[in-house]
C-alpha cells in the first residue's frame, strides 16, 4: 500500500513539473427562459446565455463545461442529469428540451475544463 501511495505521489509531482500552468474561465448563467407549455407541442425548451470571462486564459481558448439540472417530473421520478456544452468567449447560447410533464427545479455549472493561462 505504501509503495502504491508513493508511486501516485511521484507521478503527480512529475505531471506538475512537466505541464504548463492551467487556469479556468469564469462562467455565469444569464438570460434564462423556460416558456409556458403551448399545445400542440409536447415539449418546452429551456434556454440561457452563459457568459464566459476567459481573461485568465490564453488567447483563442475554448473548452467544455456541464450544466447540471434538477428535473421535476409530474408523472414520474424527479432526477438530476447533466448536459455538456462548449465554452467560448464572450458567451455561448445553450438549450435543453424538456417534455410536457417536466420542469426545471434548479441548474448549476459544473466540470469546467481548464485552459492555458495567459502570460
Amino acid at each position: 500500500m505504501a509503495g502504491l501511495l508513493s508511486g501516485v505521489l511521484g507521478l503527480a509531482g512529475v505531471a506538475q513539473a512537466v505541464g504548463q500552468d492551467v487556469c479556468r474561465p469564469r462562467l455565469a448563467i444569464k438570460e434564462v427562459q423556460f416558456p409556458e407549455m403551448r399545445l400542440p407541442a409536447l415539449r418546452r425548451t429551456w434556454t440561457a446565455v452563459v457568459s464566459v470571462d476567459a481573461s485568465r486564459c490564453a488567447a483563442n481558448s475554448a473548452g467544455h463545461f456541464e450544466i447540471r439540472f434538477s428535473r421535476l417530473k409530474e408523472m414520474g421520478i424527479d432526477s438530476e442529469f447533466s448536459e455538456e456544452f462548449v465554452w467560448l468567449p464572450p458567451s455561448v447560447a445553450v438549450s435543453v428540451d424538456f417534455w410536457i410533464d417536466e420542469a426545471v427545479e434548479r441548474y448549476w455549472i459544473t466540470n469546467v475544463s481548464t485552459c492555458p493561462c495567459s502570460k
